[in-house]
């Protein structure tokens, strides 16, 4: 057995409170599947329910299986899992080479591997002895697999868990609407932890209103006189911006050009690269494009060109040059490409004061004791999607990111910049916390007949001419309306039993250099969605349509884009 899947003898945890007691208990008592959702806030010690849950799995000479939604979690949770519990921990990601990843396989295959710690992928490994599954930050989009064969590791684990007769446990502070509606329906058993583990408080939250106010680097002066005064009282600052790069556009300000990506954008709906290496060169995020950032405007040939706006890049230079006296450390996809870049990143950033700055990544589950402030920059972007799921991303999002503040002895502040301080969403989130926020958006929801209260699937098809796609797509609607269950035809002003929307333009019509257009099914129940697919695919695989096009299903989609 390599050294590193080795762990030193097991030592005991900190005491569990009343709430941690009370789901411990509930989950050992589980006899055969049971799933449960442990919904407990930020700081509340759902990691230590995680970990008694194993004890007793191992206890009982069973195998568990822990999902994490990202790589840059693995390192940090392994290690706790080691210390705890005493038995070698194995990881599974696509970090590590083919014959670490085999090793693993062929242990649990054996066997002889007791517990796996891994992403989406690991909700495959064999179990000779299950005994649980848990899902850590259950609600994350990164569980679901966006190319190739499409799956959610989540939805998939849950076959799995009644397939083996096993419990399983869904963890997360802000619990997807599609397993809150679970509960609702009585599928899923609800724990609640409602407070803090030890003695870490709730952080205050307070928006701030920057309508009319200066902003340097997308900073205003109060964001940078409240990280002034953690610094000097000794604690970190997280300054969370979900936008990586230097700045989203490059403008030339004399005549108003902007640099497009040339693969991505249409003559209706550019598509902006983003700046990067302080305005040296622009990149496509979408499709990977890169090319130097022009010395003249291209149209006009004037030299005022000008990055607008503020990505990670742009804030950690600005904040480097303010507090030159503090270590000011970038987090994003740019700066943890290599293998374990992230776990050594906030490594050697430690507990001295000092400042983040990073996307998404960081406001997952990574626990930072002496980070007093949070900084939210730039949040506006999500207020106003056209994606149904907008709101419920943003305000997991949000209550994630708060979260990183305050978990030790020390209180914590988190400040939420923002030109729209009177939405409803930011309004509920303050006054009623996700709870609230979650109550309402599934009101909305069922009202409008979307998931989690009705089923979906997307077919899309690309091609480097419009008119192609668009004929795969409607050769496509006339198998599934041919082989569509004929009750689900409903008498004059009733509502089919299955909707089907298009061809349409995709929300983003062209990537890559191939424009994108794209189907959308919906049925209040499953049976009459999973039935026409099943029926129609095999006429849609042979049709000629579909061998001119590049074409993929994915049913219960996680992004319409």
């Amino acid at each position: 057995m390599p050294a590193s899947a080795r762990a030193p003898a097991p030592r005991p945890g900190p005491a569990l409170n009343e709430e941690q007691q009370a789901a411990v208990d509930t989950v050992l008592a589980a006899d055969g599947f049971v799933p449960f959702l442990l919904d407990g806030v930020t700081g509340s010690g759902k990691t230590e329910v995680y970990l008694h849950a194993i004890a007793d799995c191992l206890a009982r000479g069973r195998q568990a299986l822990v999902l994490v939604p990202e790589i840059g979690l693995t390192p940090q949770t392994l290690a706790r899992f080691r210390a705890r519990l005493g038995v070698p921990i194995h990881a599974l990601h696509s970090g590590l080479s083919d014959g670490e990843r085999a090793r693993t396989w062929a242990a649990f295959a054996r066997g002889e591997a007791r517990v796996a710690v891994g992403t989406r992928s690991a909700v495959f490994l064999p179990l000779l002895q299950p005994g649980l599954i848990v899902i850590d930050e259950e609600h994350d989009g990164s569980f679901k697999q966006q190319d190739g064969i499409r799956y959610h590791a989540r939805d998939f684990a849950l076959v799995r868990a009644k397939a083996l007769n096993i419990p399983i446990l869904l963890g997360s502070a802000t619990p997807s609407l599609e397993s809150l509606r679970n509960v609702q329906a009585g599928r899923y058993g609800h724990l609640r932890l409602q407070r803090r583990a030890g003695q870490a408080q709730a952080p205050q939250v307070r928006v701030v209103d920057v309508r009319k106010r200066p902003l340097e680097a997308g900073l205003s002066p109060e964001l940078v006189d409240a990280i002034a005064r953690a610094l000097d009282a000794g604690g970190q600052v997280l300054v969370f911006k979900n936008r990586r790069g230097y700045a989203p556009v490059l403008l030339c300000h004399d005549c108003g050009w902007t640099a497009h990506c040339p693969r991505c954008s249409t003559p209706l709906k550019g598509t902006p690269m983003t700046v990067h290496g302080g305005g040296r060169r622009l990149q496509c995020h979408h499709c990977g494009t890169r090319r130097p950032a022009p010395d003249a405007c291209p149209d006009c040939g004037g030299l005022a060109l000008q990055s607008q706006g503020a990505g990670t890049e742009r804030i950690e230079e600005s904040l480097s040059a303010r507090f030159p006296d503090y270590p000011v450390r970038r987090i994003d996809r740019g700066t943890t490409q290599r293998r374990d870049a992230l776990e050594q990143h906030l490594a050697e950033f430690g507990t001295a004061p000092g400042i983040l700055v990073g996307t998404q990544m960081l406001a997952k589950g990574h626990d930072l004791p002496n980070l007093t402030l949070v900084a939210v920059v730039g949040i506006d972007e999500g207020l106003f999607s056209a994606d149904f799921r907008a709101p419920e991303k943003l305000a997991q999002l949000l209550i994630q990111v708060a979260g990183r503040a305050g978990r030790a002895d020390k209180p914590g502040q988190v400040l939420l910049q923002t030109h729209h301080p009177d939405h409803p969403l930011l309004h509920t989130l303050l006054t009623g916390g996700y709870a609230a926020f979650a109550e309402t958006e599934l009101a909305q929801r069922e009202a409008a007949d979307f998931p989690p209260f009705a089923h979906m699937a997307l077919l899309r098809a690309e091609a480097q001419e419009v008119d192609a796609a668009n004929a795969f797509l409607a050769k496509a609607r006339r198998e599934i309306d041919a082989f569509a269950d004929p009750r689900r035809r409903p008498p004059p002003g009733q509502r089919p039993t299955l909707e089907i929307n298009g061809p349409l333009p995709a929300p983003m019509p062209r990537r890559a250099g191939y424009q994108r257009a794209q189907l959308i099914l919906t049925a209040l129940e499953r049976r009459h969605l999973h039935g026409a697919l099943d029926a129609a695919l095999p006429a849609i695989y042979a049709c000629p349509e579909a061998r001119k096009v590049r074409w993929s299903l994915d049913v219960d989609p996680i992004d319409l884009y």
